[in-house]
């Protein structure tokens, strides 16, 4: 027994350390600024649909807020309607409650364009803005480098009056598409080129989904970004590490528009995983060009291809909490995700037994009318959902790779004159291997012992180490079965090489379909959405598009850790 002065209290959980943001948002909070306040917002742009890089963005936007006795706000920033449509403020809804999160207040930046005007007109009048003449191509030739400062527009020096009066001629729709920006007056050397002398206004003349043809100029991000979170009193501005170049000018404009709060932004690093792209042109590529199915399929990053292809949100969520949020951008490996997937699935998802490449197992010491009564377990995770009642009957069929004539040492599968136990069954003994005329082989002829059953091994000791999957030939139905794999073949198909498209690196394997797959009968009125593990194979879906009442079809959400694979490998 250990002397008193020896003995040690138990450790006390060490408490689980803080994120940077959380950091900051207690340093403002116990500092008083914005009264103690959390207020965050999501601001996508309704012209694609979410990715998985949003989810990110989402989880720490609702999950700050959340967590601080917050708010957070969905605000679409549709300030061009060129690109924006209902049909994606819808979609991002749907999406962003699917993943688990109701934002507080629902807005548009188009809610604030009288305002955000009037701010323009101020800018004008204080002189810290300006009208230009000049082209896009002269605007951006003359913007300078990183290491050379820009040229002053022969504009700049227009007065308040006149910028004024140009400003309010742009806006009456005098003149067209192009011909005049307006511009803030800042410096054009400063070394931040985002700082020089940037565009606030331009002209568009174009159908708004919201305010229809009432505009015909329209503010730009950068302007009616910050203006947005003021007049929304957003307190602190969380977004994306690409963003702090923009923080200067965000805090410039606020502290030079009288009678504006000023939020506070913070940059974090977005999400980047292995073997995906989130820009919405190469996404808009691949749906135009035809190298997948439209926005939702399931080899696609968005959102709503993850939910087709069975992603649970909740294992998206956890995915973002493994990665965590940092300061610095990195890439994340693709099993971060399906691992979560994995987590989630095989706590929730009914067991069930499909064939997708069947091979027919004739069990000649049945009779044919004979069915064999087995009680397959329906989630061995969760001892509620019991079992269900499956018949082995004289022909079932099992996995074509599941026999080997000429096995090598450690294939614990089927071979002629072999033994395994079929799932939940007896034990089979391959007798007779049948060939057609090409050689290939059409059938399987097999004995059963009636002595094993409900898991019990050979009477003489003898020793059966492999299971196979079967279903029931008399039971099964058929239906198709799509394998999906990266929709990239390289970890990092952003880097493209020189004379390449983004284009050449995509997989030609990321989708294979199976026809004619056999499966468990009790999965022909399985609904569309609902998850199952097709046992030894992974965890499938039923297809949300393309499955009709009794006619499901599925597609493989992800696939079971490979222990075969590594076996094969040292073997």
């Amino acid at each position: 027994m250990a002397s008193e002065s020896t003995a040690h209290p138990p450790a006390e959980p060490s408490a689980p350390r803080k994120n940077f943001l959380e950091l900051e948002i207690e340093k403002d909070t116990a500092s008083g600024r914005f009264d103690g306040r959390v207020v965050t917002r999501f601001p996508p742009e309704p012209n694609g649909y979410l990715h998985v890089g949003h989810a990110k963005a989402i989880c720490i936007d609702f999950g700050m807020a959340q967590q601080y006795g917050g708010t957070c706000h969905l605000r679409f920033d549709d300030t061009n309607p060129v690109k924006e449509d209902t049909e994606y403020v819808d979609a991002i809804q749907e999406d962003i409650r699917w993943l688990g999160f109701q934002w507080d207040a629902l807005y548009y930046a188009s809610d604030y364009f009288e305002a955000i005007y009037g701010m323009a007109e101020q800018l004008v009048q204080k002189g810290l803005a300006y009208v230009d003449d000049q082209t896009q191509d002269e605007v951006r030739k003359h913007r300078g480098t990183p290491t050379e400062p820009g040229v002053n527009s022969p504009f700049r020096e227009r007065s308040s009056a006149e910028n004024l009066d140009l400003l309010r001629r742009m806006r009456a729709g005098e003149f067209p598409d192009g011909a005049r920006i307006l511009r803030a007056k800042i410096d054009m050397a400063h070394p931040n080129l985002n700082m020089r002398d940037p565009a606030m206004y331009r002209i568009m003349h174009a159908h708004h989904h919201r305010t229809g043809d009432k505009w015909c100029i329209y503010p730009m991000y950068d302007f009616a970004h910050g203006q947005s979170d003021a007049l929304e009193d957003i307190t602190h501005s969380l977004c994306s590490l690409e963003f702090e170049n923009h923080r200067p000018l965000y805090e410039w404009f606020t502290a030079n528009i009288d009678g504006i709060p000023s939020p506070r932004q913070i940059e974090f690093a977005r999400l980047q995983l292995s073997y995906t792209l989130t820009s919405k042109r190469k996404l808009l590529t691949l749906v135009q060009d035809g190298h997948v199915d439209g926005w939702d399929d399931p080899r696609m990053p968005t959102l709503r291809g993850m939910r087709r292809r069975g992603y649970p949100p909740a294992a998206i969520r956890d995915m973002c909490e493994v990665v965590g949020v940092t300061k610095y951008n990195s890439v994340h490996d693709f099993h971060v995700l399906e691992n979560a997937v994995r987590d989630h699935l095989n706590r929730g998802a009914a067991r069930r037994m499909a064939v997708l490449d069947p091979l027919k197992l004739v069990i000649t010491n049945l009779a044919p009318d004979a069915a064999l009564e087995c009680h397959a377990v329906n989630n061995p995770e969760d001892e509620a959902s019991g079992t269900r009642v499956i018949h082995l009957t004289r022909e079932v069929w099992i996995e074509r790779d599941d026999f080997m004539e000429d096995a090598p040492k450690k294939f614990f599968r089927l071979t002629k004159g072999g033994e395994v136990r079929l799932r939940y069954g007896f034990v089979v003994r391959c007798d007779e291997v049948v060939k057609d005329a090409q050689g290939t082989i059409v059938e399987l002829r097999c004995t059963y012992d009636p002595e094993t059953g409900v898991g019990k091994a050979p009477a003489d000791g003898r020793k059966v180490k492999g299971i196979l999957h079967w279903v029931s030939a008399r039971d099964a139905f058929e239906t198709d079965v799509r394998l999906y794999d990266h929709l990239f073949r390289v970890p990092e198909p952003w880097n493209i090489a020189e004379g390449q498209e983004f284009t050449d690196l995509l997989n030609p394997a990321s989708l294979e379909l199976r026809a004619a797959c056999k499966l468990e009968a009790t999965l022909r009125h399985a609904q569309p959405g609902e998850t199952f593990q097709f046992e030894r194979l992974g965890y499938f879906c039923v297809d949300t598009q393309d499955s009709r009442p009794g006619a499901p079809m599925f597609n493989r959400t992800v696939s079971l850790r490979d222990t075969w694979a590594k076996i094969e490998q040292r073997g």
